[in-house]
């Protein structure tokens, strides 16, 4: 009797030690099979990435062969997207790795999108200013055939050579930042932390416009009215009036697009809404925009 319920006891635990067996192989086989989809989908995953950078690298290329005035920053943007590449394509794909290679990307998607739109706006505006100088080109040739009408029309044509002739000056940007010790430089929004302001504008080429020095006065005011900066105030425009700068700008402009970047050093900034100027030395305010400290 004793011998049968011993049979029974060690029956039961060999059940119960195979059902745990298979139940062991079970779990193990679908972890296996998760993990190789898994890696399958991340193969497939940074793959697609790295066809997608290196059509935006073969764009970048495109871009600058055509002798754009933004030449450089493009070649920059072209260097960092093949610096991602090759890091991505040395990379085993982990989903960490992944995740930072896919935000770092849409970072300079980002910048390469903002270069495209700059690029396009120079084109465009490269292409009416060459078609209003050969506008003016025609309209002198024919000019001279009509010499009873020469003085009207000349006097019409030198103001739109006058005004074909000024630079634009266009992408007025500004931003605040805290530069740390080491010298690198943090954007930031809030007003507490900012310890300076970056001043950044492009002055489109021009090959009607006269090359040489040129001086821009730059204006900053804060929420109260208060210019920031030298605070220097000089005679401009017609009679009696006056301009208070922050700081000049020395551009050398030799008829091609020249990208202007300032800083201007500062401390206690209050919140609010500050406005920049952008003026000519002959008074004419020829940029302005505005931006916002919390």
């Amino acid at each position: 009797m004793e011998n049968t319920k011993s049979n029974s006891g060690l029956k039961a635990a060999i059940v119960v030690l195979t059902l745990l067996l298979l139940g062991s192989v079970g779990y193990i086989y679908k972890l296996t099979s998760d993990n190789k989809k898994e890696i399958t989908e991340l193969s497939t995953e940074k793959s697609a990435l790295e066809d997608e950078i290196r059509a935006r690298i073969a764009e970048l290329e495109t871009m600058s062969g055509e002798n754009t005035a933004l030449k450089g920053d493009i070649d920059a943007q072209k260097e960092e997207m093949t610096k991602l590449l090759e890091e991505l394509e040395k990379s085993k794909g982990d989903a960490a790795a992944m995740a930072r290679y896919k935000n770092d990307y849409f970072r300079l998607k980002k910048e390469m999108d903002n270069l495209i739109a700059e690029n396009k706006l120079l084109k465009e505006q490269n292409m009416s200013l060459t078609t209003s100088l050969d506008s003016t080109n025609t309209a002198l040739e024919e000019n001279r055939k009509f010499t009873d009408t020469l003085l009207v029309q000349n006097n019409s044509l030198t103001k739109t050579v006058e005004k074909a002739s000024k630079l634009a000056v266009l992408n007025l940007n500004v931003m605040a930042v805290k530069e740390r010790s080491s010298g690198k430089q943090i954007a930031t929004t809030k007003a507490s932390r900012a310890d300076k302001l970056k001043v950044s504008f492009l002055i489109a080429e021009n090959q009607i416009a006269s090359s040489g020095d040129r001086k821009y006065y730059i204006q900053i005011m804060d929420t109260k009215g208060n210019i920031l900066g030298e605070k220097q105030t000089i005679p401009m425009g017609g009679e009696d009036e006056t301009l208070t700068y922050s700081f000049i700008s020395t551009v050398k402009y030799e008829n091609k697009s020249v990208q202007v970047n300032e800083e201007l050093p500062g401390e206690n900034f209050e919140p609010g809404t500050y406005f920049v100027n952008v003026f000519s030395p002959k008074g004419e305010n020829v940029s302005k925009t505005s931006f916002v400290l919390k």
